[in-house]
């Protein structure tokens, strides 16, 4: 179990909803997807180690939350802006997070 944070850690944190507009594989890699993501009003490019667990036209479409305020980093030569929210259960099975109603990408998950 990780450390316990306090509620001002915790609001530290932006989580939003995002709709995934495209997916392609990145380059020279086995694991990486590039997704390209609608906050609403913006659109950003993320990184993820997901290929081994998705295909990209299983994700393209849906509204997953991600990590809007976390430091751009670059990985493999692409500017990932933000990490996509997923669960692992440590046995190889992986789950991306999603809504389970319609609801528009940008909004705040609290």
């Amino acid at each position: 179990m990780a450390p316990e944070i306090n509620l001002e850690d915790f609001q530290k944190i932006e989580l939003r909803v995002a709709e995934v507009l495209d997916v392609e594989r990145v380059e020279g890699t086995k694991a990486l997807l590039k997704l390209r993501i609608s906050l609403g009003g913006e659109e950003r490019t993320l990184v993820a180690g997901l290929a081994p667990y998705y295909r990209p036209e299983e994700i393209k479409g849906k509204k997953i939350i991600v990590l809007a305020n976390l430091k751009p980093a670059t990985i493999r030569g692409v500017v990932s802006q933000g990490m996509l929210l997923a669960a692992d259960d440590g046995k190889g099975g992986v789950s991306l997070l999603t809504v389970d109603r319609d609801i528009e990408p940008g909004s705040r998950v609290r």
